[in-house]
């Protein structure tokens, strides 16, 4: 098929993945409206259109935690990614790597992070959940650190997972679920053979590098379940600020004071997550919650955001809402499912090629320019 889009890159994947796995993906918590809130509200963002700006030499470089990276993008934490296509954290991170931009590892990732360090060519940024297992967490902790990894990721937005409805449906939860997903992949065989034959492992390997055994997927809905802690407050992280010798990014806020929670804990970076409509229906979309936080926070702290975003345009729109960086999640996790290393390469110029459009549209030359000048309305 053609793909011109995100949305090809969807549908591409829709075909290729057995539907326990697409809608792994693609669902959200409850009825989804707060996933469909992220794409819309985006899409609602007007830009002003100028004319005769000049503007044939344009750079889309940045800065991030003080790395220039070609694009103000970076490739977002997704668990079991490398279910979608053979080994698949490590063929995004060789992506990644040759778009000079960063890859966040879940620490529920497929491949762990020694295997995405050694086959991505470069050193990547892991997230982590809070977990009741603080051995796992401190384990992890320093397994990063040994690898030369500076930057964490610390995801605060689920206590408790979402309901998501999907998933039983699907087969990648509720009865009967190991054989509803073997005769799925049955009728999927180029995924078959790719994922179900040729990519095993099959496990959590962050988790079995620290368990000492595998930990495959049969497992990962009841570990999850067991181990998220709803008990979590601020206090209780003091022990990973004083361990952790690099930059700490929170992601999951929505809250202007969260932020400014934030700010106080310690922290260098947040993202401006709703967890891409997985945990709080109804939940403010993450365009609309940005601006505030990015002025409750300022300069303080440096403001990456993810949530509906499908394109270079929408790039540039977080951008021009305050964000200094943009986190791709669905987009890429399409494109890794339908093409592997080369679909990521090739959504990755997509955005570049979309960016410069919508920049030189606009009439500005550089990232740091895109400001809310770009706006076509003031914001409420």
């Amino acid at each position: 098929m053609i793909i011109a889009s995100t949305t090809d890159f969807r549908e591409a994947a829709r075909r290729r993945l057995p539907r326990f796995l697409f809608d792994y993906i693609d669902g959200g918590a409850f009825a989804e409206k707060t996933l469909r809130d992220n794409v819309t509200d985006l899409a609602d963002i007007a830009l002003r259109q100028r004319v005769l700006r000049d503007v044939s030499n344009l750079s889309l470089e940045t800065e991030l935690f003080g790395e220039t990276t070609a694009l103000p993008v970076a490739l977002a934490p997704i668990g079991l990614g490398g279910m979608s296509a053979r080994r698949g954290e490590v063929q995004v991170a060789r992506a990644a790597h040759a778009a000079n931009i960063p890859y966040i590892l879940s620490t529920v990732s497929v491949c762990s992070m020694q295997e995405v360090v050694d086959g991505g060519g470069r050193p990547i940024w892991f997230q982590l959940y809070v977990l009741k297992d603080r051995a796992f967490m401190k384990d992890a902790l320093e397994r990063a650190m040994a690898l030369g990894v500076t930057r964490l990721v610390f995801t605060v937005d689920m206590p408790v997972p979402g309901s998501r409805y999907r998933d039983p449906h699907s087969g990648m939860s509720g009865p009967w679920s190991g054989a509803r997903r073997m005769v799925q992949a049955a009728f999927k065989p180029d995924w078959a053979v790719d994922v179900g034959l040729r990519g095993h492992p099959h496990d959590l390997g962050n988790i079995s590098a620290y368990r000492g055994k595998a930990t495959g997927l049969a497992d990962y809905i009841g570990w999850l379940g067991q181990n998220f802690d709803p008990s979590i407050s601020w206090s209780d992280l003091e022990w990973i600020r004083d361990l952790w010798k690099g930059d700490i990014i929170i992601k999951g806020v929505l809250d202007p004071e969260d932020a400014r929670d934030a700010l106080r804990f310690g922290a260098t970076g947040l993202v401006v997550s709703n967890h891409g409509g997985r945990q709080l229906d109804g939940a403010v979309s993450t365009a609309c919650a940005l601006p505030a936080i990015a002025d409750a926070v300022g300069d303080d702290l440096t403001v990456l955001v993810d949530g509906g975003v499908r394109t270079g345009l929408d790039v540039v729109r977080m951008l021009a809402l305050g964000a200094k960086g943009v986190l791709l999640g669905r987009a890429y996790i399409y494109a890794l499912a339908s093409g592997g290393e080369a679909g990521v390469t090739r959504l990755l110029s997509m955005i570049e090629a979309e960016m410069r459009v919508a920049m030189a549209l606009t009439g500005v030359k550089s990232i740091n320019e895109i400001t809310r000048e770009v706006l076509a309305r003031p914001l409420d």
